[in-house]
């Protein structure tokens, strides 16, 4: 984890969102313990009530489950609830301005597939109105 903190959030709000980091990345996996406050506030050099405060956070959300003596622990199916909340909230507040900065440019889907700016040779040019919208769900 980086031992730099930000000053646009509070540290234990941005202490529960590396936890989560590393529950999405799979470096911290269903019934897996989290690290304990007192190595994560010696490490950090926080306050073990400022640990304390991100955990409960995950607590509150579901993530996380304490087992008294022993620790807290990753719940079953954490990483999957945090999978949809992280696209949802992708798609409600990040994608919208994505999709408008595409359209604004003009970038061509396979432009962007490709992930180098440049055209594919074998595939035809694409519209930059062809630009996918996750957003919209697909009737099937």
């Amino acid at each position: 984890m980086d031992r730099e903190w930000n000053d646009s959030q509070p540290i234990y709000r941005q202490l529960r969102d590396r936890m989560v980091a590393m529950i999405l990345d799979g470096v911290l996996k269903e019934g897996d313990p989290l690290p304990s406050v007192r190595t994560v506030a010696a490490e950090y050099r926080v306050n073990p009530l400022t640990v304390l405060k991100g955990y409960q956070e995950l607590v509150d959300e579901g993530l996380v489950e304490t087992r008294r003596g022993r620790g807290m622990f990753i719940n079953t199916g954490a990483r999957n609830l945090l999978m949809k909340g992280e696209r949802e909230k992708f798609l409600a507040e990040e994608w919208p301005r994505i999709k408008e900065t595409i359209q604004r440019l003009g970038l061509k889907a396979e432009e962007l597939l490709n992930g180098d700016g440049r055209k594919s040779p074998a595939s035809p040019q694409s519209d930059s109105s062809n630009v996918p919208d996750p957003s919209r769900k697909e009737k099937h």
